[in-house]
């Protein structure tokens, strides 16, 4: 098995479940797979740079073989605002919980969070009676 079929996999991994985790309904997982695709972009860069061990990164008249530093410059760059993006997401997350009271992406409550009134209420006196009543208690 060689280094580049592992690099390739982590990738791969680290891509399908920062997709995954981007398409869930909360604001916690959509966090953490913005991360996660961030980190696979990171050493997507990183991996396209073509490390060379034990070699300069800048070219000098007396080297044969030297490292490709723009790859490294553009990861450093990439995590930088990867963590900028990251605190701004996390706001955001925690001033619309704090807003909605909720941590759904779309701000409405679960189902089975909000309280229903009874089927035969509903059917006999109608949606606007029941909830009127139950915003009385």
């Amino acid at each position: 098995m060689s280094i580049e079929f592992l690099v390739s996999t982590a990738v791969g991994v680290l891509s399908a479940a920062g997709i995954y985790l981007v398409l869930r309904a909360r604001t916690f997982p959509v966090v953490l797979g913005l991360a996660f695709m961030s980190y696979a972009i990171n050493v997507f860069l990183f991996a396209s740079g073509r490390l060379v061990i034990n070699q300069p990164p800048i070219w000098g008249k007396d080297v044969a073989a030297y490292t490709d530093p723009l790859p490294q410059a553009l990861v450093l760059t990439a995590i930088v605002i990867a963590f900028g993006m990251t605190a701004l997401v996390v706001v955001l997350a925690l001033r619309t919980y704090l807003e909605t009271g909720t941590d759904q992406i779309d701000g409405l409550a679960d189902r089975s969070d909000t309280p229903q009134p009874p089927p035969e209420e509903t059917a006999v006196l109608g949606p606007d009676a029941a909830s009127s009543r139950e915003a009385g208690r």
